[in-house]
């Protein structure tokens, strides 16, 4: 079973990369740093919270055995 403390280690671990991601998109698109920044860390804040609550509804055992046949 994953602990909370490893689920949130993933989904910070996981945001940084995507928040770089995101962060040079929006930089691409805007050609504004301050437009990608202001998007960037938004989205951190939101997909952290997804991410984390993605993680703890699969470390349930019943979404483990209706969706992972063992």
């Amino acid at each position: 079973m994953h602990s909370q403390l490893r689920s949130l280690a993933k989904a910070l671990s996981w945001r940084i990369i995507g928040a770089a991601d995101t962060f040079l998109l929006g930089w691409l698109v805007t050609g504004r740093l301050a437009a990608a920044g202001s998007l960037a860390g938004f989205e951190v804040v939101t997909k952290t919270g997804l991410y984390y609550l993605h993680e703890r509804a699969w470390a349930r055992p019943l979404l483990t055995r209706l969706f992972v046949r063992a």
